[in-house]
């Protein structure tokens, strides 16, 4: 273990203990050639059911398709886990000597209860008035990759606004678009799952790809 990376272990252990067993503290390693293993450390992950081993979040993969000198820490936003539970959560990129991101350090809270007790005082002195946006999606936190690239295909879907059977050629290469941004095809074999969802050979898969190159 190298000595950055005790470090946030360290620290993660810390945050852990401090916050209590609703607080998730995951590291994932990003020097390796293997991301679909990119969880090196945990620390409460019965929050989110991940382990050691498991494979990247979508922010991982975003991560690495966005130029390092352009990417900010996020914090305090809101992730699903698969069994519908809401967390609040935080990356971090942990940065090598050359700018580039070594590891991300995530937090994920659990507030669901929180949210329950929030909603019944709400119900208690709510006026009908309406304020803020509170309609948005939380991220979906999944084990592996095969679950994360099924994630991402049902987001693109819902980003066209209509089955695959009705999609135009624009329509899929707007799909594919938001794939390829999202980082959908450093998965392992990603091409063939994608190409079969929609239709499509994989040839005109890399140049839906290509088109989009050219428009950018």
């Amino acid at each position: 273990m190298d000595s950055k990376l005790q470090l946030l272990t360290q620290i993660a252990q810390g945050v852990a203990v401090h916050f209590g067993s609703q607080c998730e503290v995951v590291i994932h390693d990003l020097r390796g050639e293997n991301m679909e293993s990119s969880i090196v450390f945990i620390e409460n992950g019965q929050v989110s059911n991940r382990k050691i081993g498991d494979g990247p979040s979508e922010i991982v993969l975003e991560t690495l398709k966005k130029d390092p000198d352009l990417l900010k820490d996020r914090l305090s936003y809101l992730t699903r886990t698969e069994d519908g539970r809401i967390l609040k959560s935080s990356t971090m990129y942990i940065r090598g000597n050359d700018n580039t991101v070594d590891y991300i350090l995530g937090l994920n809270y659990d507030i669901t209860g929180l949210l329950t007790i929030e909603n019944a005082v709400k119900s208690l002195i709510s006026t009908g008035e309406t304020a803020g946006d509170h309609n948005r999606e939380p991220k979906k936190i999944t084990h592996n990759v095969n679950d994360l690239l099924d994630t991402l295909i049902e987001q693109s879907v819902a980003l066209v606004g209509k089955p695959v059977a009705l999609m135009s050629k624009d329509d899929k290469v707007q799909a594919i678009q938001y794939l390829n941004d999202a980082g959908a095809f450093l998965i392992t074999k990603s091409g063939d799952k994608v190409s079969s969802y929609f239709g499509i050979s994989k040839f005109t898969l890399y140049s839906y790809m290509d088109a989009n190159k050219e428009k950018a």
